[in-house]
């Protein structure tokens, strides 16, 4: 046991402070939610678009049959709801009665309010918190509450959780039973990183979580309600001056990169194959999510083909203007795009290696790509089934108009069909593969050496050894 390492009270009994980290879609599910819980940790579901079962136990293939967004939204909510609800109950009995099971939500995924009380109403008894980030969760706490469960709200800042904390959860705080620090720089997946801070120039957490205890502390929030360190997590050895400092209070850590290497992880083989490959540098924090936010995934050739694309991007004006003198003579029709002299050349050099079709952006901007990428972003934005509460890259909305008012952005994707195709044996060099910046320690850690994938259990029991 390392030093200092000890259980929480989390849920009515002792707990590890330990939590794994949810992650959708379907990439943390019963098994290794129930398997983390049954080993004495906080398993979380990912109650993100998860996966339901037929009667043979096969996964049912999330098809969308509506004729519009709208429609196909419903079927999405459904599918969400039905998903969730197996995966917990199958999580539950995994854990025997042991650890604790959460679920995990994005507050701007589709019908979020409606799929989390969709889910705690058919799993009453079985969940003992939800934690839920990417986004500002006013309605959290309420919800949360009104099925008797706690809440842990995932957030990057102490402002963050000021602004929460004042709006919301000081009316709720019998329930607010963890806060969660995610760090934006280390962490997978999206994050909470605002405009007034760097992407390319990290912080320190430890000055931020102490803000974060500070401004609890103001809240009158007792110091055993757990602030949980996320992203960078690795070794408990790293932390050792986190755990029992009076500065910080009581402290948990939260493991979402580690878990995915694990002989009940539920994703693909090729996945698990494709990790133990990654060296340091190569996952990138990036803003090319149809959500808004920043997130990180590993530097994939999909990845690079959106870097890649927004290179291929010039600014216009529809008459002229400035420095734009010169009309636009390929990838467009009509004759009111206007450009520099040098975005010019740029752009008949993209279209003779083939990257024949411009495509307009929300930002007056041209995107030069192939037909075939073309007629892709064109399908994937016409199959929208407003998987967010808006999205970039479709323009969708959940709203009385289904629209953000905005043009629909190519240099975006369509998330959720990439994350489910990756959760389900797609090429994980074509599709979005989330990670957390520390993943290149499969390759250095002696632990996975020769190979070796843990069970779950395993992996607890080694994590609580510093290791």
């Amino acid at each position: 046991m390392f030093k200092g390492v000890k259980p929480i009270i989390y849920g009515g009994h002792e707990v590890w402070p330990l939590v794994e980290g949810g992650k959708g879609v379907a990439a943390t599910n019963h098994a290794s939610a129930g398997a983390w819980a049954a080993a004495g940790g906080i398993g979380t579901v990912s109650a993100v678009n998860a996966d339901s079962y037929d009667a043979e136990g096969k996964i049912v293939p999330q098809r969308y049959h509506a004729l519009t967004r709208r429609d196909r939204h419903e079927e999405l909510v459904q599918y969400a709801i039905d998903g969730a609800v197996e995966q917990v109950r199958r999580a539950f009995e995994i854990a025997g009665g042991k650890g604790a099971i959460n679920i995990n939500v994005l507050w701007e995924m589709g019908g979020a309010q409606r799929v989390l009380h969709g889910v705690l109403e058919r799993t009453r008894g079985m969940v003992a918190g939800v934690t839920c980030g990417a986004g500002m969760p006013y309605k959290l706490s309420e919800i949360a509450a009104s099925y008797d469960v706690s809440y842990l709200p995932i957030i990057s800042s102490a402002r963050a959780f000021r602004a929460l904390w004042k709006r919301a959860y000081s009316k709720a705080s019998e329930w607010l039973s963890a806060v969660v620090y995610e760090d934006p720089w280390l962490a997978g997946g999206h994050n909470g990183l605002s405009n007034a801070e760097d992407p390319r120039v990290p912080q320190d957490p430890y000055p931020r979580v102490k803000a974060l205890r500070e401004t609890m502390r103001e809240g009158g929030i007792s110091d055993d309600v757990p602030i949980v360190m996320a992203g960078g997590v690795w070794y408990l050895r790293d932390w050792s001056n986190w755990i029992d400092n009076p500065e910080l209070g009581q402290i948990a850590f939260q493991f979402g990169t580690r878990p995915l290497l694990t002989k009940e992880s539920p994703i693909p083989q090729g996945w698990k194959d494709k990790l133990t490959q990654i060296e340091e540098g190569d996952v990138l924090l990036h803003r090319f999510s149809p959500t808004g936010f920043y997130s990180s995934a590993v530097r994939n050739p999909f990845l690079r083909s959106l870097e890649a694309r927004s290179e291929r991007q010039i600014p216009y004006s529809t008459e002229i203007a400035g420095d734009h003198q010169f009309q636009l003579d390929v990838g467009v029709r009509g004759k009111n795009f206007w450009v520099t002299k040098g975005d010019l050349l740029r752009a008949r050099g993209w279209y003779g290696a083939g990257f024949t079709d411009a495509l307009k952006t929300p930002d007056n901007t041209l995107v030069f790509v192939t037909p075939a990428e073309k007629a892709e972003i064109r399908k994937d934005q016409s199959d929208c089934m407003g998987c967010l509460s808006q999205c970039a890259f479709s323009a969708w909305m959940d709203s009385d108009t289904n629209s953000t008012g905005r043009l629909a952005d190519p240099r975006s994707f369509c998330i959720q069909k990439t994350l489910q195709d990756i959760a389900h044996g797609g090429d994980t060099d074509q599709n979005l593969m989330f990670a957390g910046h520390g993943a290149y320690n499969f390759k250095k850690d002696p632990f996975y050496s020769n190979g070796f994938v843990p069970t779950v259990k395993q992996l607890v029991d080694r994590i609580l050894t510093g290791d």
